[in-house]
């Protein structure tokens, strides 16, 4: 079976002494006239014990090797002398070529599946294992030959993005599955070689014309890499260099890679590994660009928990992931690129890691560099976010900036731009921490400024001035605001008071007179104390007799309702606990499902709002503030010139008091011209 798809169609002589070579023609026709072609499966893998692979070059050149080897060294197990006759050397021969019966071939795979016998696979196998019973490399590759001997349906797309992810294993039945996976898990310790030699076998026939089907290999590493993925991350750097050594051979690099690939759709970080050894390097190759993405979305979308594939990918491979999907003009194509951005923040967050707060100040040296003026606006607006967050999550990230400050002044200008267009927005926390950073870097400005007088200097210079004025600013105060006017109107009654001598004559008393306001609030207090009175009485009498029957009556309810609430107290707090571990976990899930299945028009929509609001920001609310302050200044200018040229006290109060008595004789005749309307009015309706 194994021999199908190697070169040994015969057996050969190991020379090894005289002994060997007297007895190697018998042995040669004793294996040519009993192998027949019932048995010529067994003879490429018949290795007594298979030395581990070297890769001391490229894979397939130690593949290779190893066929050589096989093809050189391997004999059936001694059989018991005979005396045979040099003319039966050639006629099993032709018997092997008479008796050679070619395998059906079927229009789909599942047909083929159907009408694989498992008993006749069960017998091969055991007559194997009973061959060599001490050598399970021989078992797992007969297993190999016999499946891809069987399964000869076409096979005409090598990476099968068609189908699902574990076809074409998924076809297996149960009874075939079994006898795979048994026999898989008595060969646990050849399993890694194995691996190789299912890829090595697969890229051989390729090379070939006749184009046969690899169905039974593909078969055996997916049952290989179902429960062991992590065989398939043992040697990339092996199988990167095999991958470049054929790299224009588009159809052998796809097949490398479904092969290792197959593991991540069982565990998360390895396949990360995988796609990050061998995909990432070859990213840039647009033959295999396309299946290097598409395999990276189904992967992430197959595992939702990104949590296991935490602390496989550092700067080092984000960093390239990140310009491949913002760097214009790329060796990717515009429709792998807006792919490979929807992948972006799910790689975003398997960068970060479990504990971004200790790992993002490695990250802001890349972030800070790439974030020249002259980047294209997406990449911009992505790198100040991320720097944002930087500098909010991990407070070394401040520590970073400072140091690369004076080397990366453009940047630092529009992190700084960035940072006080999105004040209002920053968390409390990050402001607080600012105003160390922005203070240093205060003092290098004003050190720098005798030897550097470049624009960024000068730019970095004005805004960390502005950052300083934000910092010391508050917010609207409304109290204060509140507190001036209750002074004022205290200051309106005392001086209307004080003007007409008594409470009783003050213009304040005769205006809530003549309003009803002092008719209407007098009968009020007068109910609210008599009642007031006949409650209290009331109390007197009954509180003490209520007050013991409720003591009777809830006392033994209440306590029972204390402790069943102690009790439920402490059952709300064991799964708040639990909810709130829940909703820590979830949330970044949440948040980058959302991001991934938001569609692009809503952000786009952002973004023009966002810029709209910069544009009435700087086209007409700046301008208002400057025309607020002008005609403050004016004002500020008219009360110098009455006031003599210098501002005093008695000044002051001489245009209180006008503005007080002109603003109550306008009150007084708003009040009545409203009195008039409203008397016409009911005169009219009447």
């Amino acid at each position: 079976m194994a021999s199908n798809n190697g070169s040994a169609g015969k057996w050969e002589v190991v020379k090894k002494g005289k002994k060997s070579n007297a007895a190697g023609p018998k042995t040669e026709k004793k294996s040519g006239g009993g192998g027949g072609g019932g048995r010529k499966a067994l003879g490429e893998s018949n290795q007594p014990s298979r030395p581990p692979l070297k890769m001391s070059e490229t894979l397939y050149d130690g593949f290779e090797k190893i066929g050589k080897k096989q093809n050189k060294e391997q004999v059936p197990p001694p059989a018991e002398p005979q005396n045979k006759k040099p003319s039966l050397n050639k006629p099993p021969k032709k018997s092997n070529s008479s008796n050679t019966v070619a395998p059906a071939t079927y229009k789909t795979l599942e047909e083929a599946f159907k009408a694989l016998d498992v008993g006749d696979l069960k017998q091969q196998l055991a007559r194997s294992q009973t061959l060599f019973p001490e050598n399970p490399s021989v078992w797992v590759k007969d297993l190999a030959g016999y499946l891809n001997l069987k399964l000869t349906a076409p096979d005409n797309e090598p990476t099968l993005s068609s189908y699902a992810h574990d076809y074409p294993y998924c076809l297996t039945g149960k009874e075939l599955r079994g006898v795979i996976k048994g026999l898989i898990g008595r060969c646990s310790n050849i399993l890694p070689d194995f691996i190789d030699y299912c890829v090595y076998t697969m890229l051989r026939e390729l090379d070939r014309q006749s184009g046969e089907p690899l169905h039974g290999y593909r078969v055996c590493i997916q049952a290989v890499l179902q429960d062991k993925p992590k065989i398939a991350t043992q040697n990339l750097p092996e199988y990167l260099e095999l991958l470049r050594s054929v790299q224009n051979r588009p159809v052998k690099c796809l097949t490398i890679m479904w092969a290792l690939g197959q593991a991540g759709f069982y565990d998360l970080s390895q396949g990360l590994r995988v796609w990050l050894g061998i995909m990432l390097p070859v990213l840039g190759i647009k033959s295999l660009s396309s299946y290097a993405i598409a395999y990276l979305e189904r992967l992430l979308l197959l595992h939702t928990n990104l949590t296991k594939g935490f602390c496989i990918m550092g700067p080092k491979e984000f960093f390239p992931l990140l310009d491949f999907a913002f760097m214009p003009k790329n060796a990717l194509s515009p429709s792998l690129q807006e792919q490979l951005r929807c992948l972006y923040p799910r790689l975003k967050v398997l960068a970060f890691g479990a504990k971004p707060e200790s790992t993002l100040h490695t990250y802001l040296p890349s972030f800070l560099s790439r974030a020249t003026p002259h980047c294209p606006d997406d990449m911009k607006r992505e790198l100040l976010s991320s720097m944002t967050e930087c500098l909010c999550v991990d407070v070394q990230s401040l520590g970073v900036w400072r140091q690369l400050y004076t080397k990366h002044l453009p940047q630092s200008s529009l992190l700084l731009n960035h940072l006080l267009n999105s004040w209002n927005i920053l968390p409390p926390k990050l402001r607080k921490n600012l105003e160390e950073t922005i203070q240093s870097f205060r003092v290098t400005n004003d050190e720098m400024r005798d030897t550097n007088e470049s624009g960024d200097l000068q730019e970095c210079n004005a805004l960390c001035q502005n950052l300083q004025v934000k910092m010391q600013g508050r917010g609207f105060p409304w109290t204060k605001l509140l507190m001036v006017l209750l002074v004022f109107a205290a200051g309106f009654i005392a001086h209307d008071v004080r003007s007409h001598g008594s409470v009783a004559d003050s213009t304040t008393a005769l205006y809530l007179r003549s309003s009803g306001v002092a008719a209407v609030s007098q009968q009020a207090w007068s109910k609210i104390s008599v009642y007031s009175k006949q409650g209290v009485s009331w109390l007197e009498k009954n509180a003490p007799y209520y007050y013991s029957e409720c003591a009777r009556v809830l006392g033994p309810v209440v306590e029972q309702g204390v402790e069943k609430t102690k009790a439920a107290a402490v059952f709300i707090s064991d799964n708040t606990t639990q909810f709130v571990l829940w909703v820590k976990e979830t949330t970044p899930l949440v948040v980058d499902w959302v991001y991934t299945n938001t569609p692009e028009s809503v952000f786009q929509a952002l973004a023009y709002l966002k810029e709209l609001l910069i544009f009435v920001h700087q086209n007409y609310v700046l301008p208002a503030l400057t025309s607020v302050s002008e005609l403050l200044q004016r004002a500020w200018t008219n009360l110098q010139d009455t006031c003599n040229g210098e501002v005093s006290v008695s000044c002051l109060q001489g245009h209180a008091l006008s503005f007080t008595n002109s603003t109550w004789r306008l009150l007084q005749h708003t009040t009545s011209a409203i009195k008039t309307w409203a008397q016409e009015l009911l005169t009219r309706a009447g």
